[in-house]
């Protein structure tokens, strides 16, 4: 007789602390203590002549309550996690959209602190209290039961995301203050400038483009407050003296900042000197971030809304313009971003993939929608503009890094397409579009342009397998 593993624990409660000599002997059942009277003996070990035995209907009867109480163990489990999914729902999406709303106003910050139009004063004041929502948004911030799903990684995301933020603003607040008190305490004659190198003419005033102390004068300032620091070995590398107007200032800040994504780069396997990986990743994360990520979710689950299908086919579609768009940046600047945006937040626009599906017509408002592709753009373009052009490119690729690793046009899509397949080879394909009829052709489309096979095979795909 088979004894189910979930029974042994069971049984072997209700095995005697010190068994007769009878029930060592294979006399009597070790259960019940019943003669076996010519009753076959199952043996329990440890080994088929030795040990003790039990009759059949005593491990008939064990082996029914052992399953009764896994059952039940397992519906009581069931039940507990349905529960502790329902309390997690409750507060997982109004964290979510706190810490969405709080990087939203960090963004802002980040603008109205980079186009010096506020007073510092308000500008601080905005620090303040920004510092204080991000405070509130993230010190609370609520843990996943043990039987959430662990692949859910939305909230680390929107931390990263948000974390990202901060230090933009921070960043920017930072430089608007620092200069306003240099203004402020800077006496009225611009002779009085010469020691930051100020062209003639100057009216006194500075911003960060002015201004050159060279790569001495902070250790030599430290060193009159007390604080002596070890010089780097070697001679620093040669700046020739810049010309009036001219960006030295921001060259150092674009690097910190480079140097800021691309060790979230190198973080996740990729290679942030391999330009066309770089691009494809930018343009993976500029998808994501304006145009995927935020209202589309609202659209995606009305009625009338794109099915999974349309929107992978859809986002492969835009994947290429996205990429496009950066490369002729490169050349034209931050304006070719543009042409991704005009059809990106397009509600008229059907959609790839053979699909009919346009925005306007799924009948949800689209005025967020707009906006919040519009408002990635821009920031991006903004990068750029003050930045450089492998800012731009590196702050979108990191984001695709940390959050769509595995999509259409990251460095991880060749393994999941070699997942895919293995899993569609035993799929029952009688029901699926004829696109998925050749394997062969499928794997070289899902490789090279996942919308040729369709909106509908897709949305085939999308319904029994994850990827995308």
């Amino acid at each position: 007789m088979h004894i189910p593993g979930y029974a042994h624990a069971t049984i072997r409660a209700a095995l005697p602390a010190m068994p007769t000599a009878r029930q060592v002997g294979c006399l009597d059942c070790c259960l019940c203590d019943e003669p076996f009277d010519g009753r076959m003996p199952v043996p329990l070990g440890p080994t088929e002549t030795s040990g003790l035995f039990a009759c059949r209907p005593c491990l008939t009867r064990f082996v029914a309550r052992a399953r009764r109480l896994r059952d039940g163990a397992l519906a009581q489990d069931a039940e507990q996690a349905r529960v502790e999914a329902a309390e997690w729902a409750a507060v997982r999406e109004p964290h979510l959209a706190g810490l969405e709303s709080v990087r939203g106003a960090a963004e802002a910050v980040t603008r109205l602190a980079s186009e010096a139009v506020l007073q510092p004063l308000k500008v601080a004041w905005l620090l303040v209290a920004l510092e204080s929502a991000h405070t509130w948004a993230t010190d609370a911030a609520p843990k996943p039961p043990a039987s959430a799903d662990p692949a859910d990684t939305e909230l680390q995301d929107a931390d990263f995301r948000l974390s990202l933020e901060m230090i933009s603003a921070r960043e920017a607040v930072a430089d608007r203050l620092a200069y306003h008190l240099i203004n402020e305490s800077m006496p009225a004659e611009p002779e009085m400038c010469e020691e930051f190198e100020c062209p003639e003419g100057c009216s006194g005033r500075h911003d960060t483009s002015e201004i050159d102390c060279g790569p001495d004068e902070v250790f030599n300032s430290l060193a009159r407050e007390g604080v002596v620091l070890e010089r780097p070995d070697g001679a620093l590398p040669h700046r020739w003296r810049r010309a009036p107007g001219s960006s030295a200032a921001s060259d150092s800040v674009s690097a910190d900042m480079s140097e800021k994504f691309a060790e979230v780069l190198r973080h996740f396997g990729i290679d942030v000197n391999d330009a066309e990986v770089l691009v494809s990743a930018a343009a993976v994360g500029l998808v994501n971030d304006a145009w995927r990520d935020g209202p589309l979710d609202v659209i995606h689950s009305a009625d009338g809304g794109p099915s999974d299908g349309e929107i992978f086919a859809q986002s492969v579609d835009l994947y290429r313009r996205a990429r496009e768009a950066f490369i002729t940046a490169r050349t034209d600047g931050a304006e070719a971003l543009l042409a991704f945006q005009a059809v990106a937040s397009d509600v008229h626009l059907p959609w790839a993939g053979g699909s009919r599906f346009t925005l306007r017509a799924s009948g949800e408002p689209t005025h967020a929608f707009v906006r919040h592709v519009d408002n990635r753009v821009w920031y991006t373009s903004k990068l750029m503009r003050e930045q450089g052009w492998r800012v731009g490119v590196l702050h979108r690729a990191a984001s695709a890094a940390f959050v769509a690793s595995g999509h259409f046009g990251m460095p991880g899509w060749s393994g999941v397409v070699t997942s895919v397949m293995e899993r569609i080879a035993v799929l029952d394909r009688s029901d699926a579009p004829a696109a998925l009829a050749d394997l062969d052709a499928v794997e070289a489309a899902l490789r090279e342009a996942p919308d040729r096979l369709g909106a509908d095979s897709l949305d085939w795909l999308a319904g029994r397998l994850q990827f995308g």
